[in-house]
């Protein structure tokens, strides 16, 4: 696996066609300082609230949408993804508001994009910590085309936009993806990998050296994973926020929504 060198760019409000053309080959790009170190720290110690007021109520589930818990570094329980974070936070809904976030929606043009603040999974956090007793530090390869076809719906044009909250090198593990692969026909979207089971390194996959505050966004028919950290403890830490921009019909989730199926399967075979 190598790094993918590519230009690093600062996200305005509108996109530039050197963007437009770098992400249409690669499926991936990178915006640098996206949000400032204090915004950084805003944000975790909002995150860090959230989670608390979640495992004090016991919370297992949000709009239908299995929370994975784990042990933190001092073994305590902890959850290691949280999802529609900006349905509870002022903060967090603000940060969605952030016009620069609107000009992503170029990038699936000629269909009309959104952020799905309240669709999909909302505004989610993935929390990485390897620990002896981890149980989320990483994931197989996947796209996330196929929830599309187990929710009866073709599948439509999606981007995953991750803004990151700690700096994480390229040796310290985290995104790999396929470049390109975002413009493969159905049977390698569907078949080319095995959804979540294959932890392997791919000869073709890339990685990224990221620091805190970047933005990337990652088209949803790419392949991916998340490499494990070589670390234990808390040089391992890796937490992203991610929010999709969707296009199609309009598909809210609230609390009276039902488990997707795709949830329960990869449940079963993601850790």
């Amino acid at each position: 696996m190598k790094k993918l060198t590519v230009p690093y760019y600062e996200l305005g409000t509108k996109l530039t066609e050197e963007q437009l053309e770098l992400f249409d080959e690669h499926g991936v790009i990178i915006f640098r300082n996206f949000i400032t170190p204090e915004k950084v720290a805003a944000i975790i110690a909002e995150t860090q609230r959230i989670e608390k007021e979640w495992l004090d109520a016991g919370h297992d589930k949000v709009n239908g949408i299995p929370l994975k818990f784990g042990k933190d570094v001092n073994g305590n329980k902890c959850i290691q993804r949280l999802c529609f974070l900006s349905q509870h936070s002022t903060i967090l809904k603000g940060l969605l508001a952030d016009p620069r976030l609107q000009a992503l929606t170029e990038f699936v043009s000629p269909f009309e994009g959104r952020i799905g603040e309240d669709e999909k999974d909302g505004l989610v956090l993935n929390n990485y910590v390897r620990t002896e007793e981890s149980a989320f530090s990483q994931m197989g390869w996947h796209t996330d085309s196929p929830r599309d076809l187990f929710l009866g719906q073709r599948i439509m044009p999606m981007l995953n936009v991750g803004i990151h909250l700690d700096t994480v090198k390229f040796e310290n593990g985290g995104l790999r993806i396929l470049p390109g692969t975002h413009k493969q026909g159905m049977l390698r979207l569907l078949f080319g990998k095995k959804y979540f089971i294959d932890h392997k390194p791919d000869r073709r996959e890339v990685g990224f050296d990221i620091n805190a505050g970047d933005l990337t966004v990652h088209d949803g028919r790419l392949w991916h994973r998340v490499q494990k950290s070589p670390f234990i403890g808390e040089k391992s830490r890796r937490r992203v926020m991610y929010v999709p921009v969707v296009t199609g019909k309009y598909q809210p989730k609230d609390k009276n929504s039902k488990t997707p199926f795709y949830h329960r399967l990869a449940s079963t075979v993601q850790n």
